[in-house]
């Protein structure tokens, strides 16, 4: 049996990586069966829909002196007037432009319907990726409002209609933040003035409301945030790596008990979120990309999920405020419209930066994408810092790996001796056995050792393969020549033939199987995993070819170190 080791991992490491593309595709792979052909137009829908349901409302009312902010409370006459904008009620899009994106907002409820990636292009095109946009091929929009007794978001007469005092808003040349504020008056005598804080360079936007009552009557409402999209296909489907594989989209939320949690679109309905938190977040994930709010960490929100129609919604509803003639209240809450960099998502709230979701093997492929991340900061080079990431990763293995390499070196000198065996016992398959067990022990061989080495490989190399898949900083990154995007497939197919040929001769250092069945299979792995690299990531199949040509350098090494005892030994 054991010498059949060797073959049975082999073909274990096959079928393992097979069926963790499949399991891949059935846990996170989400497509509906209607996205898969041509988007269908979209009819326009009550404004209704989009409103959270009044009994979401209620559950997330706290109980008195709960963790309502308290209201601070001074004359009509010193409340701040705010003087509405003189923009046309017919004005179009809200356009805000900074370094790193391009959003749009729309006044009809100050929703942000468009947000365009300035950092982030299509390999192909070079445009910025559209990550929300509203149109009759997609909608996937980041809403929020005020809903409640007196809120303006209503079911029954739609979105409030916000006045700006401008239509384009930029950061000036040094200018680190930005307000856009959009003004409200109810008829009620109460001012709601909502708020998009923007800083130079980084995604998350505090979007606020200032609620001013000037009327003669309490104000109750809450705040709500919520993400809205349809079943529409990922649009970066296209460059998922090997075989079509899709990544994770859907819902996602989060808690201070229970940190990161996935919810399919399928699901939205059937296993409905509907729990109140505190310190939690919600969002919708795509492949690189994810849109999250996280309300007040100090406060107590209702976390919910629903269908209406074609459109999945997770949000979020704030406790009930309640503020009085003659004073005024603030309530906000953050959004983070961008790719999935950890860094950038940690400090918005706990467990958000595990959208980077490196499944399974996450201790592994965290410690292996902190190394790359720091290679990267000396090299400037993806590419290259794969190269000495998996040289670094040899040398910590080579204690484990040589005891390994010495023994399939003696198994290749006492290769004749084998032979002799063979003949002389025959079809005598027992005794040939006992002889053979007793030349192991004789020669201190271990037959098993051989495996090691693609043993500590394994976990590494399926944690690579989650870091290539999700981590944004490795899309579109360049190597040289050819290789433009290391996290897509090598579209010429160069690098997976020359892992197939460092394969081979890396088997060619080895001793051959006695058995003529066990020596075909193992002719026959180069080409399988060849066939099967072709699908997988650039960046992951050079990190195989430098981890073989690395492999065959030690087992040359070794194989001249036991060839040389043998023959001192023998003279």
């Amino acid at each position: 049996m054991q010498k059949w080791a060797k073959p049975f991992i082999l073909i274990g490491m096959f079928i393992t990586a097979y069926l963790l593309i499949l399991a891949w595709q059935k846990d996170y792979g989400h497509v509906a069966a209607d996205a898969v052909t041509a988007p269908v137009a979209q009819t326009a829908q009550p404004a209704s829909v989009d409103i959270p349901s009044t009994s979401a409302v209620a559950t997330a009312t706290p109980a008195p002196n709960s963790d309502v902010p308290p209201v601070a409370v001074s004359t009509p006459a010193a409340l701040p007037v705010v003087v509405a904008p003189t923009a046309a009620s017919n004005q179009g899009l809200i356009t805000i432009q900074t370094e790193i994106y391009r959003l749009q907002i729309d006044p009809k409820g100050g929703d942000v319907v468009r947000a365009e990636l300035l950092n982030h292009l299509h390999a192909d095109s070079k445009q910025p990726f559209v990550l929300l946009e509203q149109g009759p091929g997609r909608v996937y929009t980041a809403q929020s409002g005020l809903v409640g007794a007196d809120g303006p978001d209503a079911a029954a007469t739609g979105r409030p209609l916000y006045k700006s005092a401008q239509t384009t808003y930029s950061l000036a040349a040094g200018q680190q933040t930005l307000d856009i504020p959009l003004t409200f008056d109810a008829p009620n005598g109460v001012q709601i003035v909502k708020n998009f804080h923007i800083t130079q360079g980084q995604y998350p936007v505090v979007v606020s409301y200032k609620i001013i009552n000037r009327g003669t009557a309490p104000w109750h409402g809450q705040m709500f945030g919520q993400v809205k999209r349809d079943n529409s296909v990922d649009p970066s489907k296209s460059n998922q790596g090997m075989m079509g594989m899709a990544t994770f989209m859907g819902g996602a939320w989060g808690a201070p008990e229970k940190l990161y949690n996935k919810l399919k679109f399928d699901n939205f309905q059937k296993e409905a979120l509907n729990t109140t938190v505190k310190g939690g977040w919600v969002a919708v994930l795509q492949h690189y990309f994810v849109t999250a709010w996280v309300p007040d960490a100090n406060t107590s929100a209702l976390l919910s999920s629903r269908v209406s129609g074609n459109d999945n919604f997770i949000g979020f509803t704030a406790p009930l405020m309640t503020v009085a003639p003659g004073t005024e209240q603030n309530v906000s809450a953050t959004l983070y419209v961008g790719p999935k960099v950890q860094a950038n998502l940690k400090p918005l709230a706990n467990g958000l930066e595990q959208t980077v979701d490196y499944g399974w093997l996450w201790p592994i492929a965290q410690l292996l994408f902190i190394g790359l991340q720091y290679i990267h900061g000396f090299l400037g080079n993806w590419g290259w810092s794969i190269i000495l990431l998996t040289i670094l990763v040899k040398m910590v293995l080579f204690p484990l790996s040589a005891k390994s390499y010495r023994s399939m070196a003696k198994m290749k000198v006492i290769a004749p001796e084998m032979q002799r065996l063979k003949e002389e016992h025959g079809e005598d398959r027992m005794r040939f056995s006992q002889e053979m067990m007793a030349l192991y022990k004789k020669e201190g061989v271990n037959p098993l050792s051989g495996c090691l080495p693609i043993l500590l490989q394994m976990p590494i190399f399926m944690s690579l393969y989650f870091v290539f898949m999700e981590s944004v900083e490795l899309r579109n990154a360049p190597w040289i020549g050819w290789i433009t995007d290391l996290s897509s497939m090598d579209h010429w197919f160069v690098l997976p033939l020359i892992m197939g040929a460092t394969m081979f001769f890396q088997q060619a250092l080895n001793p051959q199987p006695a058995d003529p069945m066990q020596a075909k299979m193992m002719r026959l792995m180069p080409i399988v995993f060849t066939v099967f690299m072709l699908w997988f990531p650039s960046g992951l199949v050079l990190y195989w070819i430098v981890n073989n040509l690395l492999t065959i350098v030690q087992q040359k090494y070794v194989n001249r170190q036991i060839e040389r005892s043998y023959q001192a030994t023998a003279s």
